[in-house]
């Protein structure tokens, strides 16, 4: 190390005048420490909020709910816990007969023009019990234009999947939606036009449509509607409150919080009344 000596001035002052310089370097170096400790602790402290911050204000991101194949058609578990799966209109007919009727299904129709099929989905083969077949024509008739004719019941009829074809007689056609049904049908004579409306509750509040029996089975609070005067529009706003009313305390908010749109995709075509 090299040092600069003032020859003008005695060893002693030149001492002095490096002792003197060590000291103020000394008292910057201790400086500098203790500014870059500080600068240190206010980063550390930064990062901390921020990572604070972030978590305190991520947005709740809602479950999104994978849907099924069948939530485009009408549809419902039956008291039994078969599928059970219905158009709403001719193009929906034919993607439910042509794509995802299957053998050993059962298919159902209302004895009126512009119904829709209903499918009883059977993947198992299983004996197919009363009570789901019953369940499959109320679903058949009440979604049919019968409720919107204001009627009071129809004729269903039900074939097996193989007995469902769309060849059409020699000479005639078949548009979309329509199909031909050949062989015996079985019927199920003056079916009540009635639906029920349920609220199934967990984390969230799921709402369900069908026939009345197969929805109280798989709800936990339901209404029975029938046609009736009301609109669709007012209608929903009525069950709605109905079931808030029946719910407990605590199930109250999470009902509210459903769109109404959810229950008036549920209803048939047509006005209604709440029966009970």
């Amino acid at each position: 190390m090299k040092f600069k000596i003032d020859i003008r001035k005695s060893v002693s002052e030149n001492a002095e005048f490096y002792y003197k310089e060590s000291k103020k370097a000394k008292h910057k170096a201790e400086g500098a420490k203790k500014a870059l400790k500080d600068t240190r602790e206010k980063i550390d402290k930064l990062k901390r909020e921020r990572e604070v911050s972030v978590v305190e204000h991520v947005p709740y991101k809602k479950k999104i709910k994978t849907k099924k194949w069948y939530e485009k058609f009408h549809w419902f578990y039956s008291s039994d816990n078969f599928l059970v799966v219905g158009g709403k209109d001719a193009t929906t007919n034919e993607i439910l007969i042509k794509k995802y009727l299957e053998k050993h299904d059962m298919v159902f129709h209302a004895d009126i023009h512009g119904a829709p099929f209903f499918v009883i989905k059977n993947p198992d083969r299983k004996e197919i019990p009363e009570d789901t077949l019953r369940e499959a024509a109320d679903a058949a008739a009440s979604y049919s234009k019968a409720w919107k004719l204001g009627l009071g019941g129809c004729d269903v009829y039900y074939v097996s999947s193989e007995q469902v074809s769309k060849k059409a007689p020699s000479g005639e056609y078949l548009g979309k939606g329509a199909f031909m049904i050949h062989g015996k049908k079985r019927w199920f004579r003056n079916t009540k036009l009635e639906i029920g409306i349920g609220f199934r509750i967990d984390d969230e509040v799921e709402v369900i449509g069908g026939p009345v029996s197969s929805v109280e089975a798989n709800s936990d609070y339901s209404v029975k509607i029938v046609p009736g005067g009301k609109k669709s529009g007012e209608l929903v706003k009525e069950i709605k409150e109905l079931i808030m009313k029946k719910s407990k305390n605590e199930y109250a908010e999470k009902i509210k919080k459903i769109r109404l749109e959810e229950i008036q995709k549920r209803i048939p075509g047509g006005k209604g009344r709440i029966l009970g």
